[in-house]
């Protein structure tokens, strides 16, 4: 882990900066992926979304413990209570997105998913009132049109689906707020290793009669399903080393046209209608314009 901390001390090359984006965009990919490998799961198993949530964490879990043990490293609580907050808002919303894709399309559980930016912004002008930006609250209004717009067009099982994703969205956010809080006062693997492990404890009490002992195939799906979830987390933490928060946050967000994109051609997702194109557009460029305002304005000392 030297060479790394060298390139951050130096300041990021070219190609350093290129390697933060493609992961990031790469963790996109994964978090997407981990969504497609349910849909495909479906014809050959009984796999309950829960049990798909808990293997994610469980995995997840163990992976933690491995980089821990490697680096004779041990996680230091300070402030539980933030700990807790997280890992029951980031369990509700990953349960609340892999519902979306069972009960409605990839492609709008991703989309919908990845309104959590917009969600952010909306509960820090209420939280947050000595720092509210009413530039980023029109931007939050117009991609309110843009989630309109991407529900609308469902059927009725469709829209069920919609608003699963809508709850994964605002459960996230505050998911994310959470993260935020806990970063002063807490370590990665710290933070990881609750969300984790806490994660799938919590999964596990609520829904153990879903968990089971897999056969070869529903343990083939579980796997694949986790590690590409786990991979997305990985990829995206280690990416935000190379990458400014802004654009980190507007290359996460092309999740939003991944889906758009790949859904017909992966799982054979309807397109997209017109108007569902252009719902997608605007929560993808309202999410770039919110990380865009966040953007800290440098000091006259460089």
């Amino acid at each position: 882990m030297n060479y790394i901390t060298k390139d951050l001390d130096r300041g990021n090359s070219s190609l350093t900066v290129v390697f933060g984006w493609l992961a990031v965009f790469c963790s996109a990919f994964f978090f997407y992926l981990a969504t497609v490998i349910i849909r495909w799961a479906e014809p050959h198993t009984d796999i309950e979304t829960s049990y798909f949530v808990f293997a994610r964490f469980l995995l997840g879990f163990i992976v933690v413990c491995v980089f821990l043990l490697i680096r004779r490293e041990r996680v230091k609580p300070r402030n539980y209570h933030y700990l807790v907050g997280r890992t029951v808002a980031n369990s509700v919303a990953v349960f609340c997105f892999y519902k979306a894709v069972e009960v409605g399309t990839v492609a709008e559980a991703n989309i919908l998913n990845m309104t959590y930016p917009l969600f952010v912004a909306l509960f820090s002008w209420f939280v947050l009132k000595k720092q509210r930006d009413y530039v980023a609250m029109i931007v939050v209004v117009i991609a309110f049109i843009g989630i309109y717009l991407v529900l609308s067009p469902g059927t009725a099982d469709g829209r069920v689906g919609s608003w699963w994703g809508m709850c994964s969205g605002i459960t996230a956010a505050a998911a994310m707020i959470y993260l935020n809080v806990s970063r002063r006062h807490h370590d990665s693997q710290t933070i990881l290793f609750f969300m984790f492990g806490l994660g799938s404890l919590f999964i596990f009490i609520l829904f153990r009669d879903a968990i089971f002992w897999p056969d070869r195939e529903a343990l083939y799906y579980l796997f694949l399903c986790s590690l590409a979830g786990v991979l997305g987390q990985y990829l995206l933490t280690y990416g935000f080393l190379f990458v400014t928060a802004v654009e980190g946050s507007i290359v996460s967000s092309s999740r939003v046209l991944i889906a758009a994109v790949m859904g017909p051609l992966l799982v054979g997702d309807p397109s997209l209608t017109g108007a569902g194109w252009l719902g997608a557009l605007l929560i993808f460029g309202s999410n770039s314009l919110v990380a865009l305002r966040k953007q800290p304005v440098k000091s006259n000392r460089g």
